[in-house]
C-alpha cells in the first residue's frame, strides 16, 4: 500500500479498527496497551529503565501506541511514510518527535536510539523488502540496544479474521515468529526473547500473569521477537 493510500486511511483509522475487531468485543486500546506493556517489560529486563532510554516507533501511524508509551519513556520518536498519519500523531502527542520517511531509509544517523520497535508493520512491507526493512531497524539502534518486532500471529484464527475485516490490511502477507527471528539474525542482531502474547480479550488483572506462562504457545493473537545489537 502506498503512502498516499495510508494518508486516506489515517482519517478513518479508528473507525476501521473498530469494525475489524468488533466481533471480539474489546476496544482496540486494550490490545495496544498490552503490546506497550510487553515492550516496556522486555526493555526493562534486557536493557534498563525505559524512563532513561530513547525509543523509535517505526511505522507509527497516527500515534495510538505513542499515546500510551510517551509518558513512560525517556525520549520518543516516530517515523512513518504517511504525511497525514504523522500530522495526526504529532497533534495527539506533542511531546513526541515525528519524522516522515520514504519507507526505505530511516532519517536518523546510525546508532541513534536505545530501543527501536515496529508494531504490526512488517506485514505491510513487500516480501522482497522485508530483509532491507529489518536492516534499517538494526542500523539506527545503538550497540547494546534492542530491536523489538511485533506481528500478527498467522496461526490464530481470530487474528486472521480481524486482518480480513481490516480495510488497510487488504492483500497483506502475515509473517510468523520464526521468519521474524531469521530476519533479525540476518540483519546482524542477536535474538534474546520470543513470545506469543494476548491469548484473551478479557481485561482482568490476572490475565497477564497467566498469559506470561503461555508465551511459548503459538495461539496468542500477536507475537514478538526481541533482539540485541552486539557491542
Amino acid at each position: 500500500m502506498s503512502a498516499k493510500q495510508f494518508d486516506e486511511h489515517a482519517r478513518s483509522y479508528d473507525v476501521e479498527m473498530r469494525h475489524a475487531i468488533a466481533f471480539i468485543g474489546q476496544e482496540h486500546e486494550y490490545f495496544t496497551r498490552r503490546k506497550v506493556d510487553a515492550l516496556l517489560d522486555v526493555t526493562t529486563r534486557r536493557i534498563g529503565d525505559p524512563g532513561a532510554l530513547s525509543f523509535l516507533d517505526v511505522g507509527c501511524g497516527i500515534g495510538r501506541t505513542d499515546e500510551l508509551l510517551a509518558p513512560r519513556v525517556g525520549r520518543l520518536h516516530g517515523a512513518d511514510p504517511s504525511a497525514e498519519s504523522i500530522a495526526r500523531a504529532a497533534e495527539a502527542n506533542p511531546t513526541t518527535t515525528y519524522d516522515g520517511y520514504d519507507g526505505v531509509t530511516l532519517p536518523y544517523a546510525d546508532g541513534s536510539f536505545d530501543v527501536v520497535f515496529a508494531i504490526c508493520v512488517m506485514h505491510h512491507v513487500d516480501l522482497v523488502d522485508r530483509p532491507r526493512f529489518t536492516r534499517e531497524l538494526r542500523r539506527v539502534v545503538r550497540p547494546g540496544g534492542a530491536v523489538v518486532v511485533f506481528e500478527h500471529n498467522p496461526y490464530n484464527p481470530a487474528t486472521r479474521r480481524a486482518v480480513r475485516n481490516c480495510a488497510f490490511d487488504d492483500g497483506v502477507v502475515l509473517v510468523n515468529r520464526r521468519t521474524v527471528r531469521r530476519f533479525l539474525l540476518d540483519a546482524g542482531l542477536v535474538p534474546v526473547e520470543e513470545r506469543y502474547i494476548i491469548f484473551s480479550p478479557f481485561d482482568k488483572q490476572w490475565v497477564p500473569r497467566i498469559e506470561r506462562r503461555l508465551g511459548w504457545l503459538p495461539a496468542g493473537a500477536q507475537h514478538y521477537v526481541a533482539a540485541l545489537a552486539t557491542l
